[in-house]
């Protein structure tokens, strides 16, 4: 493939949550929660454990097809997961990506930290929208962990 391009980024996210670590990180190991904040795509699993998978799936009527697919590299309960996914549309590898998600108890509540390592393939992604789009789903965990999602 002659017009072949890979554009490498990393990001980082910081926030911080007014309820304890168990909260938080149970919102990322819990399937029925995490399909709530994560995904808003109309197919979806989840297998939360070292070597286990999670994919979403979807798109809006008549456009592409986007799927993600992840694959657990380490978890440490309470502090630490780390996952490798990519991002397909239709049949096309947009990108591939390491993502670190780490917790830690501070007063009043817990501060996560997200971090994205990416390849960007052949200018099918950016980084940008990436990042815009990690920031909107966290945006959603927070409103999970108020209960706003509960219902959805």
């Amino acid at each position: 493939m002659a017009d072949a391009t890979a554009v490498h980024a990393t990001f980082v996210l910081e926030r911080t949550y007014p309820v304890a670590p168990e909260r938080v990180y149970a919102a990322w190991a819990d399937p029925a929660s995490k399909a709530r904040w994560f995904s808003c795509h109309g197919e979806y699993h989840m297998d939360f454990r070292v070597g286990g998978s999670e994919m979403s799936r979807g798109g809006e009527p008549g456009g592409p097809v986007y799927t993600t697919h992840i694959r657990f590299q380490d978890i440490v309960p309470l502090r630490r997961i780390v996952y490798t996914y990519e991002v397909l549309r239709d049949d096309q590898r947009m990108s591939v990506s390491i993502a670190t998600v780490e917790f830690a108890a501070e007063e009043g509540g817990t501060r996560m930290t997200f971090t994205d390592q990416g390849v960007y393939l052949d200018g099918l992604d950016t980084p940008e929208p990436r990042e815009f789009g990690t920031r909107t789903g966290l945006d959603r965990l927070d409103a999970e962990l108020r209960g706003e999602l509960a219902g959805v």
